[in-house]
């Protein structure tokens, strides 16, 4: 499907906005001004080592923000709260190394079918403003992040040099540590560690390859 000592270049790049202004849930949900983007790039090499088979490395850079600007949830009389000038940004940094095994469907060689294994290592920030007593608080995080993932996919090749892959998480393991500070003043650090056995719809990968 793709012989050895062939290089391939990609890129996947996506940005999304979403805002809700005005909704309303059955009168409960009121007064919604809500609105943010989130935007990511995702360049990567890789090199057939062997007939079908490549090594290479995927570099990240992922971005995200929101605010809200009102919210109002009124239930009844004992039931009620309001927030307001509230805002969220995120952004974090990915290095990862890949393996891929294809695995040819058609005759002519245009369809085929992959599986991934990646090991990737991420760091990032984020910070949350929100008002609290009349007094604007923030909460500071940043975290380091070791995960290793495998991934089905499909590769159509729409040229003969330029193809078209889509991949989806179905499965990993990760760990995870994360620091906090509020208003600058330490708060705390937590590690964690899991395996993810489903699919996931938020982690499904578009992008395009140039092979050599």
């Amino acid at each position: 499907f793709i012989p050895k000592g062939k290089w391939h270049f990609g890129l996947t790049a996506s940005y999304g906005e979403f805002n809700a202004d005005d909704l309303q849930i059955l009168d409960l949900l009121t007064d919604l001004d809500f609105g943010g983007h989130i935007f990511s790039i995702k360049p990567s090499i890789s090199y057939f080592i062997k007939n079908n088979l490549s090594i290479g490395l995927r570099m990240g850079y992922t971005s995200g923000k929101a605010t809200l600007g009102s919210l109002s949830l009124d239930i009844d009389e004992d039931m009620s709260f309001e927030i307001s000038d509230a805002s969220y940004r995120s952004e974090s940094y990915t290095a990862a190394l890949n393996a891929r095994r294809y695995i040819g469907l058609s005759r002519n060689g245009r369809f085929g079918v992959f599986t991934e294994t990646e090991l990737a290592f991420s760091a990032g920030n984020s910070d949350f403003n929100r008002r609290y007593n009349g007094e604007l608080k923030n909460t500071h995080t940043t975290y380091t992040d070791l995960r290793l993932n495998f991934s089905p996919g499909l590769t159509v090749f729409m040229m003969e040099n330029v193809s078209f892959n889509i991949s989806f998480g179905i499965f990993g393991f990760y760990l995870k540590n994360e620091k906090q500070s509020v208003n600058g003043v330490e708060l705390g650090d937590r590690f964690t560690s899991g395996a993810n056995f489903k699919f996931n719809l938020f982690n499904i990968n578009f992008g395009l390859g140039i092979h050599i």
